[in-house]
């Protein structure tokens, strides 16, 4: 079997996944067992909890086993992305993918180390072209975001969202404390300013103003102080909660060209 695996299935990595799929590229996401992500109805991580999710149309599957490659492969006949329980991220040995991208965020210094690969593509600050993946694509906003590098980094991590309507820090919540995270509201909410979002560790999050809570990490997880665990979007429009981000469609579209750069689509498919 021939996949592009990509590791995580968060919402930039879920629209990278969603492009490739457009593409016709068979896909393996592998994730961890309990995943952090925020943005969950465009998170194709989500799968992990619910067993399913469909992002604009197209469908993903948890898998419990990496070496369950008989349903690995039923659902990528479907037309589907199978997301892999896959911690280590073993379907690397198993299944020897010849394009690897590293979708997970992680914002810090990464090495290669020895991924058996012909094209690693990371995403983000955290690796350097031609020294720890072969490919980075930008994920800053601005001229760049989407852009193929093929050597040197991407843009220093900003530690600050971007802007909408105003708002730019505040719309993001944060974990005031490290603990459990409980939950009182559900993506796609109408919120309004000082209502009560969530609590850790008997912490309470409110809402800085009124809007739409895009996002929100699944309940239950550990969590640290300081931690995004959830988003909040001043324009009055719920449908925004389920549509993939125009700058992780920007960031696809660089992980394509990059891939088509080095590969016949057509070679890839088969």
């Amino acid at each position: 079997m021939s996949f592009v695996l990509i590791r995580g299935g968060g919402d930039l990595a879920s629209g990278v996944a969603l492009r490739l799929r457009q593409s016709g590229l068979p896909l393996l996401i592998s994730e961890l067992p309990r995943p952090l992500a925020v943005r969950r109805h465009v998170s194709f991580a989500e799968a992990i909890y619910d067993g399913s999710i469909q992002i604009e149309g197209c469908r993903a599957y948890r898998v419990d086993e990496p070496t369950d490659a008989l349903r690995i492969q039923s659902i990528v006949d479907e037309g589907a992305i199978p997301v892999l329980v896959d911690p280590y991220c073993e379907a690397i040995e198993l299944f020897q993918p010849k394009v690897m991208v590293d979708g997970r965020m992680l914002k810090r210094s990464m090495t290669r180390q020895s991924i058996p690969v012909q094209l690693l593509i990371g995403l983000g600050p955290g690796y350097i072209a031609g020294e720890s993946c072969d490919a980075v694509i930008e994920t800053n906003r601005g001229n760049s975001m989407g852009r193929v590098i093929w050597e040197g980094a991407a843009e220093p991590n900003t530690f600050s969202p971007a802007a909408i309507a105003g708002h730019a820090d505040a719309r993001v919540l944060r974990a005031p404390v490290d603990g459990i995270i409980e939950t009182y509201a559900n993506i796609g909410d109408r919120i309004i300013a000082g209502q009560t979002i969530a609590q850790v560790n008997g912490h309470f999050v409110s809402a800085p103003f009124n809007g739409i809570l895009r996002g929100l990490m699944h309940p239950g997880l550990t969590v640290k102080r300081g931690m995004k665990i959830g988003d909040i979007d001043p324009r009055d429009n719920p449908q925004l909660c389920f549509q993939v981000s125009d700058k992780s469609l920007a960031v696809a579209e660089g992980v394509l060209e990059a891939i088509r750069s080095k590969f016949d689509l057509q070679a890839l498919k088969a």
